[in-house]
């Protein structure tokens, strides 16, 4: 298995398109997740993060110049119980819905494909936090396009089960820039977590993505025996 820091990893492209990070703090008190997005057209660049209560929504930055809302504004982040949903679309409002009506992550994702950007048919990826009495444990998903073909979509669901301290794991929509864009491959990868801060891991998610396609920012730390949870968003737009 091939582990990587959160420097390295987010230097080695341009462009990931949007990244769901997820991990266990080094001291085993705090679940961890980031959520970031990047833009290469001036749509997907007008916007920013909102937080609103436990969950943070996208909008506009400039209203004027919004052109297609449908795949851009959504709600990334949204709190059921003891879990937390992080993804990169409005597949956030089915997994809510469906698992407050028991069914499971996976079960709610077989109800959504891969957006319908075509060329590009980029990949759905999600994430989800579960609190436990005796720890977490997480799951990531990624839907997709069979190599480009809009008639056949993948499915693949990742779980960890009383994941490592001080490690996480790293999900994004692209393997780089291109026409059409590349998707993600291979199983979520692995990263070193380092022994910090929210405010220190924010800055050092921020400071390495693209400056010139990095749009916004959101990292939480989840107190694995209260459920208290610490948020911070960065917007490139201000």
């Amino acid at each position: 298995m091939k582990v990587s820091t959160i420097v390295n990893e987010l230097n080695s492209l341009a462009y990931h398109g949007r990244g769901i990070i997820i991990g266990k703090s080094a001291d085993s008190k705090k679940a961890v997740a980031a959520y970031f997005i990047m833009g290469r057209s001036e749509n997907s660049r007008n916007r920013v993060f909102v937080a609103e209560g436990d969950a943070m929504r996208t909008k506009a930055f400039d209203e004027s110049k919004m052109i297609d809302p449908h795949l851009i504004i959504y709600y990334p982040v949204r709190v059921l119980g003891n879990k937390t949903i992080v993804t990169n679309g409005d597949q956030t409002d089915t997994i809510y819905k469906l698992m407050d009506k028991q069914m499971t992550f996976e079960q709610a994702l077989r109800t959504r494909e891969f957006e319908d950007d075509k060329p590009n048919f980029t990949p759905r990826i999600s994430g989800i936090i579960r609190r436990e009495e005796d720890g977490m444990n997480f799951a990531m998903s990624i839907l997709k396009s069979a190599e480009g073909d809009d008639s056949s979509c993948e499915r693949f669901t990742y779980a960890y089960s009383n994941p490592k301290a001080g490690m996480a794991k790293f999900i994004h929509t692209y393997n780089g820039d291109g026409n059409p864009l590349p998707s993600f491959e291979g199983e979520p990868k692995t990263l070193i977590l380092p022994d910090v801060g929210i405010d220190e891991l924010t800055e050092l998610i921020w400071t390495n993505l693209n400056e010139d396609n990095k749009v916004s920012l959101f990292v939480r730390y989840i107190d694995i025996a209260t459920g208290e949870a610490e948020t911070r968003i960065v917007n490139k737009n201000k």
